[in-house]
């Protein structure tokens, strides 16, 4: 087979587009396979890498602030879709698959018209803006939550979860004292995503101090730019900082709880190994769809909302949660009740069967 896959912008969208490809390549060794992105976000850099054939085609937003700056939007949209057709015209692919990000939108939309088969994935439980005005034009429209369905036509949905959920299962367990903790005692996680955030920043530096001779321990992941800022903290051994760390999922199947963002691949992370969570949604999401796949979660996560994070409502909660094994555990299950350890291998079966016109 002969695949384009589009996406772009951050590593919810990303992520599973690069899971999907490592399925791709373990079930069809043949398999021909073109990403296409954008000119100047992450997967320029992070795809490459990866051996993959990329290509680069510019593309902006919509401005929500200005909408006075969305007729230069459209112009790059234009262009955009112009570009993308003349790549498949080229490149000739059996199937188009878009996994979100403003880039997947004139992709997408150049293969339909190209009578190219198409398929979107939906990761969050709200739809962001390009699959929802794409999915008048696919054949099939693969989700994450079966929530976000509702947002779709009934006739082209199917529930697959995220694929980056598949490759979760077959990463190994790093053991918690490979960064110095002890063996005996819960370890908390706290990462606001993979770049961090200044107002988290700003709050967590009043909380980690307060952490010192607690009956858990606690590592802070601060992103690389706000490492620097907790120096001078006075900090206990229960008590760690890192700017990064390359194989969190590994080490978080050792770990107790988790204080974190809840974009999809997180959640993706988090229901394949029922790790219970304090999520903290950000808000500067489209649609706070943050906020809603939180809340999705039901009973498997506690939700703080960034307004009202602070010492006096982290503290008592991770308290609370730490010593209440059942709680803990009654957590564990909710997530795992939404598991989906064949994403990756459900979502190969339907780009066969929409290959074959099945």
């Amino acid at each position: 087979m002969k695949i384009v896959i589009t996406a772009g912008g951050t590593g919810g969208h990303i992520f599973p587009a690069l899971a999907l490809i490592s399925k791709l390549k373990e079930k069809d060794k043949d398999v021909e396979i073109l990403y296409i992105g954008t000119t100047d976000r992450m997967e320029k850099d992070i795809i490459p890498k990866q051996n993959i054939n990329y290509i680069g085609i510019k593309m902006i937003g919509l401005n929500r602030k200005n909408p006075f700056k969305n007729i230069e939007v459209m112009k790059t949209y234009y262009k955009a879709c112009k570009k993308a057709k003349e790549e498949l015209s080229k490149f000739k692919p059996d199937v188009v698959i878009g996994f979100g990000g403003y880039i997947s939108a004139p992709v997408i939309y150049a293969a339909s018209k190209l009578k190219i088969k198409t398929i979107i994935h939906e990761q969050n439980s709200i739809p962001g803006v390009s699959n929802k005005f794409l999915s008048r034009y696919v054949d099939k429209i693969l989700v994450s939550f079966k929530e976000s369905s509702e947002y779709f036509p009934k006739e082209k949905v199917i529930y697959t979860g995220n694929p980056r959920s598949e490759q979760i299962k077959d990463i190994k367990k790093i053991s918690k004292t490979s960064l110095g903790f002890k063996k005996d005692l819960p370890l908390v996680i706290i990462v606001m995503g993979s770049l961090g955030s200044l107002t988290m920043t700003n709050k967590l530096k009043e909380i980690l101090p307060l952490f010192n001779n607690k009956n858990y321990q606690v590592l802070l992941i601060t992103g690389k730019k706000y490492y620097d800022d907790y120096k001078g903290i006075k900090l206990n051994n229960n008590v760690k900082l890192l700017p990064f760390y390359d194989n969190l999922i590994a080490l978080m199947k050792d770990t107790t709880l988790m204080v974190t963002r809840s974009g999809a691949s997180t959640i993706a992370e988090l229901t394949s190994i029922g790790l219970p969570a304090i999520m903290v949604p950000s808000p500067y999401v489209t649609n706070n769809h943050q906020y809603k796949n939180a809340k999705a979660l039901d009973k498997g996560v506690e939700i703080i909302e960034e307004e009202n994070f602070s010492k006096d409502t982290l503290i008592p909660l991770i308290d609370k949660l730490i010593n209440d094994k059942e709680k803990l555990k009654e957590m564990s299950n909710e997530l795992l009740k939404r598991k989906v350890l064949d994403s990756a291998s459900k979502i190969y079966d339907v780009i066969e069967s929409v290959v074959k016109d099945e």
